[in-house]
């Protein structure tokens, strides 16, 4: 059966069927719910009588028919709508992301820059780790026993070069 103004390319899948009769600005696609109005309408056409087998057969076919071709547009605009709400939810999570990761690249780069030491504690010989802040207090008390630990980074202290603290005075005698 030929549908009049179809082409290939529609929603529904319909084929074309043009067979080059019209020129291709003409061609118009019809939906499931046309091309069901159409078939309805050649078998009035047909003048069959409601009540013959026949008729009674070519209505029940077209008004499934006419329930699918609902049914189909009815999901077709759902579906649209999940699209938006897709889309819309695809691009805050874009932006989530950006947010996320760009702090993260952030964070990674602070970490980058701090050094953690380590210290041993002489009275209770617990590892305590130390970054730059602390160290820069000049002291602390140990964690596990309260013992005072100062910290003393004075560079004036070492010129003789024999005191093993790979310092560059030895080399500049």
């Amino acid at each position: 059966m030929s549908f009049p103004f179809c082409r290939a390319g529609g929603r529904d899948g319909g084929e074309s069927q043009n067979h080059g009769r019209l020129p291709e600005k003409w061609v118009v696609i019809m939906t499931l719910t046309e091309k069901t109005a159409y078939l309805k309408g050649l078998m009035e056409g047909l003048n069959l009588k409601k009540d013959s087998d026949e008729g009674k057969l070519f209505n029940a076919i077209i008004d499934t028919l006419d329930d699918l071709a609902m049914t189909v547009s009815d999901m077709d605009e759902e579906l649209d709508v999940i699209n938006e709400e897709l889309d819309a939810v695809g691009e805050e999570l874009t932006d989530l992301e950006e947010d996320i990761y760009a702090d993260e690249d952030e964070f990674e780069d602070e970490e980058e820059d701090d050094d953690i030491y380590s210290v041993i504690c002489p009275t209770c010989n617990e590892e305590i780790y130390l970054d730059e802040s602390l160290l820069d207090q000049g002291g602390i008390k140990c964690p596990a026993c309260g013992e005072e630990l100062e910290f003393d980074f004075g560079e004036d202290e070492c010129d003789c070069g024999d005191c093993g603290c790979d310092c560059e005075c030895e080399e500049e005698k």
